[in-house]
């Protein structure tokens, strides 16, 4: 599983990255042809691991309940974000990861409640979660590559 935390750890950086360096305006702008914007892919991330994760392995969520109410599936952009607020995601956005590799060395996960999502995949196992999260992070963050592409078009 180290290639997998690693992954993990590589995607996570690339959104941060994105994350400090993008202006909040832009953060928030839902480019044309989207429905949601950078911002909300990234706030998402963190809420569908905990999710995968925690509450499938019936566990208790390692950030507060709001991010997972605010960014799961099915949730739409929040526009009215704080910069505190993006300071905070950073932080999670780190932890969460460090966080997820340590309770997988400590055995934390010992029961999983197979899961099918709706990518058509099943999950059996917390190594399943972890695999598909990577895989589910990724998709995000090509999202977010082409809402930063489809921002600078719509500024010139």
């Amino acid at each position: 599983m180290n290639y997998h935390f690693q992954a993990h750890r590589q995607v996570r950086k690339n959104l941060l990255d994105i994350l400090q360096n993008t202006s909040l305006e832009d953060m928030m702008t839902v480019p044309d042809g989207f429905n949601n914007n950078i911002y909300w892919n990234i706030a998402h991330v963190v809420a569908t691991q905990q999710l995968l994760c925690y509450y499938l392995s019936g566990n208790p969520f390692r950030i507060d309940k709001y991010w997972i109410e605010t960014y799961k599936k099915g949730t739409l952009p929040n526009l009215s974000v704080q910069p505190s607020e993006v300071e905070d995601l950073a932080f999670l956005l780190t932890e969460t990861s460090k966080i997820l590799m340590k309770d997988y060395d400590a055995d934390f996960f010992s029961d999983y409640t197979p899961y099918t999502t709706s990518f058509g995949m099943d999950l059996k196992s917390i190594q399943d979660a972890i695999i598909f999260n990577n895989m589910h992070e990724s998709l995000h963050y090509g999202y977010v590559l082409a809402q930063k592409r489809a921002l600078i078009g719509e500024k010139y």
